[in-house]
Parts: structure tokens; C-alpha cells; sequence
């Protein structure tokens, strides 16, 4: 985009909405054209305003934020972001929102801190100015039925990357996933604050057991683990003979922390062909190079394509790099990776990796 992102701030504090307005004048590629205190008052200043970008608080009065979004996406889709409290029930909401067709979540800031309140949110604005937005309503369809996958007598390991967009797109393919799937490993470019909750709802929405990766827990079939936000990496490391999630505390990778290229590298290196890799919707391309060594360690990978993706930055770095073996709709990841789990079960022994189960952990 040549001209100026144009943004139209929505909050009902005085105080945040001033201190947005003066973080994102700080980028010359950004133009605030407006803040609103209410969703009526957004209503009528996005009509006629036309905004290329929203930030929409969480918790307001008279109309909350989630209400307010089902609305815009009905009725006039654009890139939402959606700006949240650290509270427990603003994550959730946050997160139902992301599944809505936001775009991205920001946690805002706690107290005032030296440096700029909102610092990031930039970032974020430009990122969703280039989002691909599709309407919904507010009866959403339900996720897909489990895909019916053969019992596998060895279970490969998934690991799986995303970015923005990534919320919709693992609830869909988590969705699919019946009860006994392959063991999996996520990382998901997402605030600190709203990956519990991320998993919490996952948990409810699908078959497999969803939880935050603790450090060392063992990986496991009927099991998918994702990478707490803000101060790790997560990593599949072996132990024993066993494969395990490991947090490891390093510097952000391709700006983010936890970084999608640390997890397939870990995977390249451990799990070797035994293994499928998965990059999903995201900007930029962060997993590209991590996704590329897997392949060359002989394990089998798949991109989501351009048409399915809320933006194809993260797919088409993979893509271009040589490092996805078949790009598939959004609709189609879950039983691409459950098809390719049944093959890669059947391997021989000198291929194979050693997946936790009650056995090996008693």
C-alpha cells in the first residue's frame, strides 16, 4: 500500500485512546483519521471515514466489542484488531474474536511504562492493512467433524507454525482431528496474555487434549501442545529415547519469541523423517528456512495456499524456498496431515522415532 494506512481508533477510555493515537502517529506509514468512544459512534465514522484499519476495544458499554465485530463482519468486512485487557475473560473474548475474523490481538499495556505505551501496534496496523477479510455471520458453522483416520501403529510427529489468521486456521484444523490424532506441537505467533485461553478453548472446541507446553512434559498421541507466548521458544528435544517439549529462553527469532523456524529445527534435528511440518497463514517468514530443513531431513510438509490465507506471507516464504512439498486449502490441512500420519506409521523401524505413550513414560 503506496498511501498511509488510515485507522480508526474504538475505545471508550479517553486515556487509551490518546495514547494509541500518539504511538501510531509515530509511523509515517500510518494515519489515525478518527477515534470513537462507543460502536454507535464507530458506526457512522466508518461509514463515512471508509478506514482501512480498526482497533476496537474488548469491553465497552452499551454494544462490547465481540457484538460490534459480528456486525462489521456481516455487514462491511475489514481488518479488525482487536485491543484487550490482561483479564482473564478479556483474553476469551479476544480470542472468540480472532475466530470472528479479526485480524490480530494486542494486550494492553499494565500501569505506564517508560518506554511508549503501545509499542508494537504499529507493527500490527501495517500487518492487517494487507489482510484478506471474509464476511461472517454471526451463526458461524460448526467446526467439521473429526476426519475418520486409520489407527496408527506409530504416530509421527506434527508440528505445526502459524501467524495472523492462525487462531481461525488451527481452530479448523484442530477441529478435524479426531480423539487418538498424532502427537502435536504448535507455535503460534500470540501474546503472552491470550495463549492460555487459546488453549482453554481449543481444549473445549476439539477432540485431542489442547494444553500449554510446560517444559519437558512428554509429547504424546491424543495430545497437542502450544508454545506459551512472550519469554520462550519451544522445541521438540529427545530424552532417553523419548521426544519432549522443551521451553528454551533465547532472544526473539525473526522478531518473534516463541519463533516457528526454532520449533521445525528442533524437529529437522530430533524426529529427522519421522515427522510432518505444517505452516499455516502468517506474515513475513518466520518457519520458511526451519520448514525447508525438516524437508531436507526427509519429513513430509504441507503449506496452506494463498486463496485460504488471512495473509500468505509466512506460506508463500516456505513455498518459494522449496520447502513445502504440496500446498492444500485450509479445508483440506486436517486430512492432509492425518493421511500422510497413516503412511509415515507404516514406516520401518530405522525410520521411526520414539513417541511417549504409558509405556515408555511408566
Amino acid at each position: 500500500m503506496t498511501r498511509p494506512v488510515s485507522v480508526l481508533i474504538v475505545d471508550d477510555s479517553i486515556t487509551a485512546r490518546s495514547l494509541m493515537t500518539v504511538a501510531l502517529r509515530q509511523d509515517p506509514q500510518i494515519h489515525v483519521v478518527g477515534t470513537a468512544a462507543t460502536a454507535l459512534e464507530a458506526r457512522d465514522m466508518i461509514i463515512k471515514l471508509q478506514p482501512d484499519v480498526l482497533t476496537l476495544d474488548v469491553e465497552m458499554p452499551q454494544m462490547n466489542g465481540l457484538e460490534f465485530l459480528e456486525k462489521i463482519m456481516r455487514l462491511r468486512p475489514m481488518p479488525v484488531i482487536m485491543v484487550s485487557s490482561h483479564t482473564a475473560r478479556g483474553a476469551d473474548v479476544a480470542i472468540r474474536a480472532l475466530e470472528l475474523g479479526a485480524v490480530e490481538c494486542f494486550a494492553k499495556p499494565q500501569g505506564f511504562p517508560a518506554a511508549l505505551p503501545y509499542q508494537g501496534l504499529c507493527a500490527l496496523v501495517r500487518h492487517a492493512a494487507s489482510a484478506r477479510i471474509r464476511g461472517k455471520g454471526v451463526d458461524d458453522r460448526p467446526l467439521a467433524p473429526a476426519v475418520n483416520a486409520t489407527p496408527m501403529r506409530d504416530p509421527p510427529l506434527v508440528a505445526i507454525g502459524a501467524s495472523t489468521g492462525g487462531v481461525e486456521a488451527l481452530t479448523e484444523v484442530l477441529g478435524s482431528y479426531p480423539a487418538d490424532c498424532p502427537p502435536t506441537v504448535i507455535t503460534q505467533h500470540m501474546p503472552a496474555a491470550f495463549t492460555d485461553g487459546f488453549a482453554r478453548r481449543l481444549d473445549r472446541l476439539c477432540a485431542p487434549n489442547v494444553r500449554i507446553a510446560e517444559d519437558l512434559m512428554p509429547v504424546k498421541r491424543g495430545q497437542v501442545l502450544i508454545a506459551p507466548g512472550g519469554a520462550h521458544h519451544l522445541q521438540a528435544v529427545r530424552r532417553n529415547g523419548v521426544l519432549m517439549a522443551r521451553l528454551y529462553a533465547a532472544d526473539p527469532v525473526n522478531g518473534h519469541r516463541p519463533s516457528v523456524d526454532v520449533l521445525f529445527q528442533s524437529v529437522a534435528h530430533h524426529v529427522g523423517r519421522h515427522a510432518i511440518g505444517v505452516i499455516l497463514t502468517g506474515m513475513e517468514y518466520d518457519g520458511a528456512r526451519g520448514l525447508l530443513a525438516m524437508r531436507q531431513a526427509g519429513a513430509r510438509t504441507l503449506g496452506q495456499d494463498e486463496e485460504s490465507s488471512v495473509i500468505y506471507g509466512m506460506p508463500k516464504a516456505a513455498f518459494d524456498l522449496g520447502a513445502v512439498e504440496r500446498q492444500l486449502p485450509l479445508d483440506r490441512i486436517a486430512g492432509g496431515i492425518l493421511r500422510l500420519a497413516g503412511q509415515l506409521s507404516e514406516g520401518t523401524p530405522s525410520t521411526r522415532s520414539i513417541i511417549a505413550t504409558p509405556e515408555t513414560l511408566a
